[in-house]
């Protein structure tokens, strides 16, 4: 199987650290880091939880030339997250499109386009890419236009992104809600209770990556989202950003 996942990437650090007083100079706490995490983020995550999911799989990528870095500082104990610092979005040149893509884009099973709207794609881009692909779900934060939405085979949006789009219709157009779960036009799919839910960094990623993986192999919409909503719940379970553990 191959599978192409294009977008921008970045990288996900985690400070935990010990908060234990206010500080005398302003009403705000003395963070005293402990240890640092990081691990590829955006893109990078998806591409991520596609080794976990499907280790033979054949994946390429077309990502941003420069780098992106979120660091978050978060309570070890707590996890409470004090502070996210994002560092190098202004700098994201466009893609510069050439007749390798198409091929890249031609050849591959599966096409996940992981979109945060950094300047990395445009619409034209996005239309390209639907339009190349033989499978594809398009996960973006950019505003909604059947313009290139039309040519993608899913479309994954998560409940804030779809309130920013109410009149956007799609026949593959899928809305994640968190603890909820997800639906798919009128069917709901309710998610797996996990026993706790630590951090939801990254969740909507492992969602996209199980759903279209599941759905290349059994070409069934439901069971899909019933295991991605499952692969989604649980990562939850863990701190930071990961990929799941499982494989059902």
């Amino acid at each position: 199987m191959k599978v192409i996942v294009i977008g921008e990437t970045c990288v996900d650090e985690f400070i935990y650290g010990d908060v234990k007083r206010l500080s005398p100079e302003a009403p705000v706490p003395v963070f005293t880091p402990i240890e640092t995490t990081s691990n590829d983020g955006m893109a990078g995550n998806t591409i991520a939880n596609i080794k976990a999911l499907s280790p033979e799989s054949y994946i390429s990528s077309l990502t941003q030339e420069g780098s992106i870095t979120k660091t978050r500082y978060v309570d070890k104990k707590s996890n409470h997250m004090f502070i996210r610092i994002d560092k190098g979005e202004d700098n994201i040149k466009q893609l510069s499109w050439n007749p390798m893509i198409d091929i890249m884009i031609g050849s591959a099973d599966i096409v996940i386009v992981s979109d945060y709207d950094k300047g990395f794609l445009t619409n034209s881009h996005l239309q390209a890419i639907g339009k190349k692909s033989k499978l594809s779900i398009l996960d973006s934060k950019r505003k909604m236009d059947n313009s290139f939405a039309q040519y993608f085979t899913f479309i994954k949006l998560n409940e804030s992104e779809a309130k920013s789009n109410p009149q956007f219709t799609h026949p593959g157009l899928i809305t994640t809600l968190g603890a909820k779960g997800a639906k798919i036009r009128e069917h709901m799919f309710n998610s797996p209770k996990p026993q706790e839910t630590i951090d939801v960094s990254g969740a909507g990623d492992t969602f996209t990556a199980a759903f279209i993986l599941k759905y290349y192999q059994t070409k069934n919409e439901f069971k899909s989202i019933e295991f991605a909503n499952k692969c989604a719940a649980n990562v939850v379970n863990k701190r930071g950003v990961s990929v799941p553990d499982l494989v059902a």
